[in-house]
């Protein structure tokens, strides 16, 4: 693979391996977006009852009120180009509210420490092709590790960069969490990067203090990138999720952390996120953003800025959670394995004993109106022939909290009106 820096110190086109030769066949299922293989298994049915989608996990809460009059008053910058890196406002804004929030080893430098994003998405999407170039060759095909289940961006991302995915399962045996005892040396020693989600999508586990030291020491070690996703950090009922940049070490060497302002204040449509902490790599990735990368609009920056300021409407938000997270511990009980997870706001139901993930979304939409997420949609197949999100459900509790009971009551129903099947 060739280096995709040019003496300019801009990014190529990152020349294909040709030991591994690319085709232009359609993506196997595995491939494709979940909620596309979803729309397809249900396409031949009609909802039983009216319609609650608990597939998608977009926020439904409402919108801060007070970002209208922010957005309003800078309505005046649509008509000026973003800067790459973005405005100072907002990175000054990310690195207080990273300080507020974390106990760092020092405080970020919004200079060259945070860039900001159009969204987490395509942050930890292109992250992957600066992170080819950024920790150079590696010994051996150079590959992208990955939690399985995983964020459908992550693979795609190691497709991207000319990297061998590889999906390290994250069971209820290990916690929800990619094994870092399982990695071997020679794995090790060709990874580019590892993705990384605290709290996970979609089981909601969260890793320790000792988990994220240990990840970056590796990644120290071995010369990766750690890249993690710390979208749903602001999504919890108890203790509040932890960051890498809390572990590791004054520099944040060799370690970023994505947000996004999507879950936190209820903004998906805003698209406005941000990376920080290596500076080095924060650099290299801003090189890399700055020719390949859309740029978040002034405006919707300023809003951003003033979300970041405010913490009332998250501890609003959070806390309308909590009540839907008190009511699913009341109607599912201990049924399909159900934990209320540490952080994010997704439950993840086993449901092998009901004909599998598929056959139980179908019964879910066709006979309660419920639609879910088979959790064998999130996952690849490893070796051992195991898909790890086959028999499970992805539920996102989204919907206000009368119409969530409704849908958990409606799947407890459907679910319980026969007799379970081994």
């Amino acid at each position: 693979m060739t280096d995709p820096i040019e003496s300019a110190g801009l990014f190529v086109m990152v020349a294909s391996d040709p030991s591994r030769p690319e085709t232009a066949a359609a993506p196997a299922a595995s491939e494709r977006s979940p909620f596309a293989r979803l729309t397809e298994l249900l396409a031949p049915f009609e909802p039983g009852q009216k319609l609650i989608n608990l597939s998608l996990g977009e926020p439904q809460h409402p919108m801060p009120p007070f970002l209208g009059e922010v957005l309003a008053k800078n309505l005046g910058d649509f008509n000026r180009y973003p800067p790459s890196n973005g405005i100072p406002a907002l990175r000054a804004a990310v690195s207080v509210w990273l300080s507020r929030r974390y106990t760092l080893p020092r405080a970020l430098d919004p200079e060259s420490e945070v860039l900001v994003l159009n969204g987490s998405r395509e942050g930890l999407f292109h992250a992957a092709i600066a992170a080819a170039a950024f920790v150079g060759p590696r010994r051996g095909a150079p590959a992208i590790l990955m939690p399985n289940p995983f964020y459908p961006a992550y693979a795609a991302a190691a497709r991207g960069a000319n990297c061998e995915a590889v999906f390290l399962p994250a069971t209820r045996e290990t916690g929800f969490l990619p094994d870092l005892d399982a990695l071997d040396e020679a794995l090790l020693a060709r990874t580019v990067a590892i993705y990384i989600a605290s709290p996970a999508n979609p089981q909601g586990s969260v890793a320790t203090p000792a988990y994220f030291a240990r990840l970056s020491e590796l990644a120290t070690r071995y010369g990766f990138m750690v890249l993690s996703d710390e979208c749903y950090s602001e999504i919890y009922t108890q203790t509040p999720p932890g960051s890498i940049l809390e572990n590791s070490g004054p520099d944040f060497k060799n370690v970023v952390a994505f947000q996004s302002l999507s879950k936190r204040s209820n903004l998906p449509g805003l698209r406005v996120g941000f990376v920080a902490g290596d500076r080095a790599f924060i650099r290299r990735f801003h090189e890399w953003r700055n020719v390949a990368a859309p740029q978040v609009p002034m405006p919707l920056q300023h809003v951003g800025a003033a979300a970041y300021q405010d913490e009332a409407h998250v501890e609003v938000s959070r806390d309308l959670y909590r009540q839907k997270f008190d009511a699913a511990d009341i109607v599912l009980g201990n049924r399909f394995n159900y934990r209320r997870p540490a952080g994010g706001f997704c439950v993840w139901l086993d449901v092998s004993a009901y004909g599998g993930d598929e056959a139980a979304t179908i019964k879910l939409f066709r006979e309660g109106g419920v639609r879910v997420l088979p959790g064998s949609y999130l996952a690849r197949t490893g070796s051992d022939g195991l898909n790890p999100g086959a028999g499970y459900i992805r539920v996102a509790l989204v919907q206000a909290a009368d119409t969530t009971t409704e849908a958990l009551r409606r799947m407890v129903d459907v679910l319980n009106d026969h007799e379970a099947r081994g």
